[in-house]
């Protein structure tokens, strides 16, 4: 759905920095279902970071950071994840 929801927003999305604020607000009001499918998108994300923390906290519970190489690949994905989640929300 993130990816889907994401496609949507873009297509209705401006990204001069003059009116990305308000191409925000029509999105919202003019776009059909578009409040929805922001929405969808926002809380998509918060959902995917808490099943990510949740697989985490289960990997320190079973000791799986002994697997070093296999955890640091964990870790490596975790802060590319999270860097792109922060282009994607605060440098548009």
């Amino acid at each position: 759905p993130q990816i889907l929801t994401g496609l949507f927003l873009a297509m209705h999305y401006t990204a001069d920095i003059s009116s990305a604020f308000s191409s925000v607000a029509h999105i919202c009001r003019d776009v059909q279902h578009g409040w929805l499918i922001r929405n969808l998108h926002a809380n998509g994300a918060s959902m995917f970071f808490i099943c990510i923390y949740l697989h985490i906290g289960r990997g320190l519970y079973y000791g799986s950071y002994l697997y070093k190489e296999t955890w640091n690949i964990g870790v490596i994905l975790l802060l590319l994840v999270m860097a792109t989640a922060f282009v994607g929300y605060v440098l548009p």
